[in-house]
């Protein structure tokens, strides 16, 4: 393919792309990430750079926003390829990143996409690689933990009529059949609805014991205030990433539970967690919130790859993250590996618990 073997001589500096959303709703979450390979990027540096042939080379940053919308990331991979990158880590959503596949693969440039639609490594090109695992494990954890939650017999699956939430509660609706639960409903709202009148009614009249939900975080708040003032205090919920913020934690009190499900696995869950998260805290004065560590660790990778190589060709560099016996550095996770399909290899996703405010972990699995 054009461009994969186009470095024939060793640059000066290597470039480490960043396509994220840096403005509009999600650009604390694109900035996290643009934090998290920062550092990683000046940790390198500080300790002489990359070992290429018989000497060093620093590595750099560039920036591009995504706006977390598609025309906007073609705009973003564009000045990525044309600055010269050596490996993108883009992007967040998953539209924007299965948009600007093939601008990258056409470059020849390693895309490291925090992304989780499965499209995202199925769209036959080469350099398509996920940090995180897909929404088909998550899915599967969906409903195979509100599956075994004690005295749960009756479910209800509500969805937010966005391809990641309607596919998400589709697939969890699906594992819930086959361990043989009863879904009495089964409801596709959009993504801006606040109105849960109807919807209340139906689960009390149906005497829901469990919501799975794959709505937004603003949108189980309204629904669990709803919910309580028509006597649904007894329900859990279990709902995927899109909760797993601050805002529930002043509602919280009004159910039995809110659980939440994320292929993002905290910083403090990994036993290298808690010296990442203090020099985290040290250089930007708060915790990360988002995937701040998997992009940290994904620089460190590349940088162990590049380094093995002896060269920034990207060709090598890619087939060496696919290669099974690539044992690379990964500071925190300890387990960022690729497939030869571009998945993780050893991928997970975790369960927290909402209580006194905080998220607190409960499961982790890659089986469920």
């Amino acid at each position: 393919m054009a461009g994969l073997g186009a470095c024939s001589r060793e640059p000066s500096v290597i470039k480490i792309g960043v396509g994220q959303p840096l403005t509009g709703p999600l650009a604390a979450l694109g900035q996290d990430m643009v934090n998290g390979a920062q550092m990683a990027v000046d940790e390198i540096n500080a300790k002489g750079g990359v070992r290429v042939g018989s000497g060093r080379v620093q590595l750099e940053l560039v920036k591009a926003d995504d706006k977390a919308n598609a025309d906007a990331g073609k705009a973003a991979a564009q000045s990525l390829i044309d600055a010269g990158v050596t490996v993108a880590l883009a992007h967040l959503n998953s539209g924007v990143s299965i948009a600007t596949a093939k601008m990258y693969a056409g470059a020849g440039i390693p895309q490291l996409a925090i992304s989780t639609n499965p499209a995202y490594t199925r769209q036959d090109v080469p350099t398509t690689l996920r940090l995180v695992a897909n929404d088909n494990l998550q899915a599967k954890a969906l409903g195979s933990y509100a599956a075994q939650l004690g005295g749960a017999q009756r479910f209800a699956v509500v969805d937010d009529g966005t391809p990641y939430g309607k596919g998400l509660a589709d697939d969890a609706a699906k594992e819930l059949a086959a361990q043989k639960k009863e879904v009495v409903l089964r409801k596709t709202m959009d993504d801006k609805t606040t109105d849960f009148a109807a919807l209340v009614g139906e689960m009390a009249k149906a005497r829901t014991d469990v919501l799975v939900a794959t709505l937004n975080d603003f949108q189980v708040e309204a629904l669990v205030q709803q919910g309580a003032k028509a006597g649904l205090q007894r329900l859990r919920i279990v709902g995927g990433d899109t909760i797993k913020t601050d805002k529930l934690a002043k509602v919280a009190g009004q159910v039995a539970a809110i659980y939440a499900t994320s292929p993002i696995v905290e910083a403090r869950e990994f036993p290298a967690g808690a010296a990442f998260l203090e020099n985290f805290r040290k250089r930007y004065k708060g915790d990360p919130v988002y995937g701040a560590h998997y992009a940290y660790d994904a620089v460190h990778l590349v940088a162990d790859a590049i380094s093995r190589n002896d060269t920034a060709d990207r060709a090598k560099l890619l087939e060496r993250l696919k290669s099974p016996n690539f044992d690379g550095v990964a500071p925190v996770t300890g387990s960022m590996r690729f497939g030869p399909d571009g998945e993780q290899r050893y991928s997970a996703v975790a369960v927290y618990l909402l209580r006194d405010g905080v998220w607190q972990p409960q499961l982790r699995s890659d089986r469920w």
